[in-house]
């Protein structure tokens, strides 16, 4: 049984379902496909059809509710967990996300048409008048006040700086830059090594202070080795670290000595 449908102008084939819908109050979560494909086939036969790319969409959809309704008469469909799948699922969903962003036009709309009657205007104060502040009245702000009150405001306002204050990063030190001379190091440790022929890599560290001398140290070991002019032992981990300076004989290829300067190439 069909219902006289009055020609409107409707925005889409899903603002026409959301009309339908509304007209024969039912529930847009269990929509009476075989009808309201009816009525939707009946208004698109009445329209105008001088907009052919309008008309298009309207058609698409009429036969998106055909295919549905047809689905519908079949044996459901299930899913891999042997659920039912409805054939309405998809439609529903598009339907319910069309009509969210219509009320928000509408809300828009409302917010828009308000705002015409609001009237703005440029503040024109003097700036006399924005400079002027109001004189203090000391006995007007100190009425009232105490020495203790004043005590009491204080060790208030102690307390909060404590409580503000990190127990922990308040009791580290300060961090100091060291300041050192890379090569003038690496010549003193290679100085060290060679006058005294052998050595523990221990005592290379107790010359000098500063982690900064510590890694130049290492570095510098590293160097040496590197170029044959010393000899590294250590028997176990974690154990005392021998370094030993070696003959220039077994010097590798790589390192020269030019006009009394050492050179690694």
């Amino acid at each position: 049984m069909g219902i006289s449908v009055k020609l409107e102008a409707f925005e889409g084939p899903l603002d026409l379902l959301l009309h339908l819908i509304d007209k024969n109050k039912v529930n847009i979560y269990d929509i009476p496909i075989v009808e309201i494909t009816d009525q939707y086939m009946e208004y698109i036969h009445q329209m105008e059809k001088q907009d052919l790319g309008l008309m298009s969409e309207f058609l698409v959809m009429a036969a998106t509710l055909l295919d549905i309704k047809s689905r519908m008469l079949l044996p459901p469909e299930v899913d891999e967990e042997g659920e039912e799948l409805d054939p309405r699922a998809e439609l529903v969903e598009k339907l319910l996300e069309y009509k969210m962003y219509k009320y928000m036009s509408y809300e828009l709309r409302e917010r828009e048409e308000g705002a015409a009657y609001n009237l703005y205007k440029a503040p024109d104060i003097p700036d006399e008048v924005k400079k002027y502040r109001e004189p203090v009245d000391l006995d007007k702000l100190l009425k009232g006040v105490t020495l203790t009150r004043l005590n009491a405001l204080f060790q208030d306002i102690m307390k909060r700086q404590e409580d503000r204050r990190d127990p922990i990063r308040s009791n580290f030190g300060n961090i100091e830059k060291d300041e050192v001379d890379l090569s003038e190091t690496m010549t003193f440790v290679e100085k060290y090594i060679m006058d005294q022929r052998a050595c523990t890599f221990r005592s290379l560290l107790t010359l000098r202070k500063g982690k900064m001398y510590v890694v130049v140290t290492f570095l510098t070991v590293l160097e040496l080795m590197k170029v044959g002019k010393v000899a590294v032992e250590q028997e176990d981990t974690f154990a005392e670290i021998y370094i030993t300076a070696r003959d220039r004989s077994e010097w590798n290829e790589g390192w020269e000595e030019e006009e009394g300067e050492e050179t690694w190439t």
